[in-house]
């Protein structure tokens, strides 16, 4: 028998109704910030399945917008968080998507920062306050947000993994999940790592320059948000 964490059980702290429709939400839109680097200038955010049917109602543009802005599940700020985000300048435009997706809480943010940064997010709120991103920038991954993500950019060629892993294993981190997506055969490729500890500043500056590696992006819904550590190069390299 498989057993759940409490997490996924009693679901997260925070400001309700509904730990699918608007914890979930919040983190997706948090994870998107912290993979810009920065608060959005402007977020077209398209909603699909149920979320699409019952965003208003459950709060669910509300709490997009409230990780955008860096609030987390328990903020006590998210219910005025679309207020908030348009005082500070933020664009938001919310709309139904088209199309069909295999789980029925699914959001794509299409976001740009003031400095040219651009991020294309596809995430889906799987219960519980529970979320798993399954497109970054026209990559196929499937990660959640419960441990720190790095996410590395790179020409698909041999050597980038092994150099990659041997990085963090120097660093004594281990790796509780990796995946593999690329575009074509040695054309770009997207690794991402899925950590049990924090990955430091200097190991993110040394991954960024192994050979192969075209940028990197760094997600950790669990720590405070700092200065983004990556120049704006990788930001725009990723479009």
């Amino acid at each position: 028998m498989r057993f759940k964490d409490v997490f996924s059980i009693i679901g997260p702290s925070m400001i309700g109704p509904s730990s699918s429709h608007t914890a979930g939400a919040a983190r997706i839109g948090l994870a998107a910030r912290r993979l810009l680097g920065v608060m959005p200038d402007a977020a077209r955010v398209s909603f699909y399945g149920s979320f699409a049917a019952t965003y208003q109602g459950h709060g669910t543009d509300t709490a997009i917008a409230g990780g955008l802005l860096g609030f987390r599940t328990d903020d006590p700020r998210l219910p005025d968080a679309i207020e908030l985000a348009e005082e500070a300048g933020m664009e938001l435009i919310f709309r139904e998507g088209k199309g069909l997706f295999p789980h029925p809480n699914t959001v794509r943010l299409e976001l740009q920062g003031a400095g040219g940064q651009r991020l294309s997010l596809l995430g889906t709120s799987i219960g519980g306050g529970n979320v798993e991103i399954v497109e970054v920038n026209g990559f196929s991954v499937k990660f959640g947000c419960a441990c720190p993500a790095l996410l590395v950019r790179h020409s698909d060629q041999p050597g980038v993994i092994a150099a990659l892993t041997a990085a963090l294993q120097q660093a004594g981190l281990n790796i509780a999940g990796l995946s593999l997506s690329r575009m074509e055969r040695q054309g770009e490729a997207l690794a991402v790592v899925e950590l049990d500890g924090e990955a430091q500043q200097g190991l993110l500056r040394q991954i960024r320059g192994l050979p192969n590696v075209l940028g990197t992006d760094y997600v950790n819904l669990n720590g405070e948000e700092e200065e983004s550590p990556f120049e704006l190069s990788d930001a725009e390299g990723a479009k």
